[in-house]
């Protein structure tokens, strides 16, 4: 009789299982759909990171692949929701930027998250220059004509971001401090919207992520001033840095990863990992990563974590030398 009644209760959770879509601890992991939260609109770099990986990782997990915009707060909205409102069950994952993961921390007062005790890093995906651009309207052809236009008329420019505590916004505080101007911060809710804008003239001024404006440099709709790597990008070989420009020292990547909800366990972190490395070993995804204008940077949680850890210091640094602040 009991084993009669261990058969039905067990046959009942497992029909409760398949209703509900949650995964029993015996199955492999993963037994269902993966809810991928990209903290930022549609069409900017991040977005597109992720729109590569979906389809590799369904086609190697077996399982479907949701993406998940979530903008908002410079990228803290959809951060804090993996971090704090997810279960830790390995079937929420996190498009992580560096904006959410190390400026933001210093640059809002408060935050529903901490990146580094409420996430765990599972791989970093990228790692991008930025590109100092204006619209062709402005007649600035080049670094130094930037430099003495907003010397000689410093309220005169605007400046588009990704939002407020994205390497872009952070990006403009660098060189206004550097430079000693006053360029206009101009937020967008992501960098889609704020390239669009930039594109149509409305602002004329942005501190872009290479990837997503290279298309536009190429066929002349922006015009590429100076680049914020410590070395000049393969992609614009006779674009020089800012640190070169007169401006040393002067450095601003913008780098991306997955990471999860801490707790989630160790296995399940690894799995993804070892799908992810095994994706950018594979000749024509890496070509087409790498057209985004990264690139490819896999490695272990670990590696992930320590640059999390040391992007935190340095960038809170540099953001309290800029005086820059969202609250």
């Amino acid at each position: 009789m009991n084993n009669k009644r261990t058969t039905v209760l067990t046959l009942a959770l497992i029909g409760l299982a398949a209703l509900t879509g949650t995964a029993r601890a015996d199955e492999p992991y993963p037994s269902k759909p993966i809810r991928f939260v990209v903290p930022y609109p549609p069409g900017g770099p991040t977005d597109l990171m992720a729109r590569l990986l979906q389809p590799e990782m369904q086609q190697r997990l077996g399982v479907t692949i949701v993406i998940e915009n979530k903008g908002g707060a410079g990228g803290n909205v959809g951060s804090a929701d993996v971090a704090k409102q997810a279960p830790a069950d390995g079937y929420t994952i996190l498009l992580a930027a560096s904006g959410p993961m190390a400026v933001n921390q210093t640059l809002f007062k408060t935050m529903a998250y901490s990146p580094l005790t409420d996430l765990v890093p599972v791989i970093q995906l990228s790692s991008f220059p930025l590109v100092l651009e204006v619209h062709p309207s402005t007649g600035i052809k080049n670094i130094k004509e930037f430099i003495a236009q907003t010397k000689a008329r410093p309220d005169a420019f605007t400046y588009a971001s990704a939002g407020n505590g994205t390497p872009q916004h952070l990006a403009g505080e660098i060189y206004n401090k550097a430079a000693g101007t006053r360029l206009g911060h101009v937020p967008y809710r992501g960098a889609g919207p704020a390239l669009n804008d930039l594109l149509g003239g409305q602002v004329k001024v942005m501190f872009d992520v290479l990837g997503s404006s290279i298309q536009y440099i190429n066929t002349g709709k922006l015009t590429p001033l100076a680049v914020t790597s410590a070395q000049r990008s393969p992609s614009l070989p006779n674009v020089p840095t800012l640190a070169e420009s007169g401006y040393p020292g002067f450095e601003v990547t913008a780098w991306h990863g997955i990471a999860m909800r801490s707790g989630t366990p160790p296995e399940m972190v690894k799995k993804l990992n070892t799908t992810l490395l095994t994706i950018f070993k594979d000749p024509a995804f890496r070509k087409k990563w790498e057209q985004l204008g990264t690139p490819i940077v896999a490695g272990t949680p670990e590696q992930f974590g320590q640059l999390i850890r040391t992007e935190s210091v340095r960038l809170g640094r540099v953001v309290r030398e800029s005086g820059a602040s969202v609250d």
